[in-house]
């Protein structure tokens, strides 16, 4: 039986955030349904290029066109062994989605990757209380108001608490999606 995740993606998502896990973890032999909120499977979101080029922020530019594998309305939560969470400016508006909201809370118990802006829909779910989390710096705000812990950790790693694995950006995806693995009890052999 193939083991599934779902990723929960939507417009200018950030595009390494989305095309490298989703990658990665089907080529460990996952499932990842990626979905987004009023899409269908084969629908489109827009991707956005973060980049760190010496700004007081990031810069953005357009990315990619991510293909939906999956439809929203379809998803069983209980069918699948955990969710990624990538960052971007989707998971600031995802967050005003109830259903989206609900969906998050369902993997309370489970696997959950999140990363980047990702903490903004994490703190909305109100399921980080207590709990030690990575996001990116400007989102610190978000994870303290929500009672969790910002880890305040480099941009190319990660933390786990439990069963939850965070990170700041993209440039942590080598530990971030490692942690990852080994939380959901998948190995890597070479």
């Amino acid at each position: 039986m193939v083991k599934k995740l779902l990723l929960l993606a939507g417009d200018y998502v950030e595009d390494y955030e989305i095309m490298v896990p989703y990658q990665a973890l089907s080529m460990l032999g996952y499932q990842v349904d990626a979905v987004c909120p009023g899409r269908k499977k084969g629908d489109h979101v827009l991707t956005a290029i973060h980049d760190f080029e010496g700004a007081q922020t990031y810069s953005e530019k357009p990315g990619h066109r991510f293909a939906l594998t999956a439809t929203f309305d379809d998803v069983r939560h209980e069918e699948y062994a955990g969710l990624v969470i990538p960052g971007g400016r989707a998971p600031e508006y995802l967050r005003l989605d109830a259903r989206v909201i609900a969906l998050v809370r369902a993997f309370a118990d489970r696997p959950v990757a999140a990363i980047c802006h990702a903490a903004q829909l994490l703190a909305a779910a109100r399921v980080i209380a207590g709990r030690t989390v990575s996001a990116y710096p400007a989102c610190r705000p978000d994870v303290e108001l929500a009672d969790g812990i910002y880890a305040d950790i480099a941009i190319d790693a990660a933390v786990t608490d439990g069963l939850l694995v965070t990170a700041p950006a993209w440039p942590a995806h080598p530990a971030w999606l490692a942690q990852f693995i080994a939380v959901l009890g998948a190995r890597v052999e070479i």
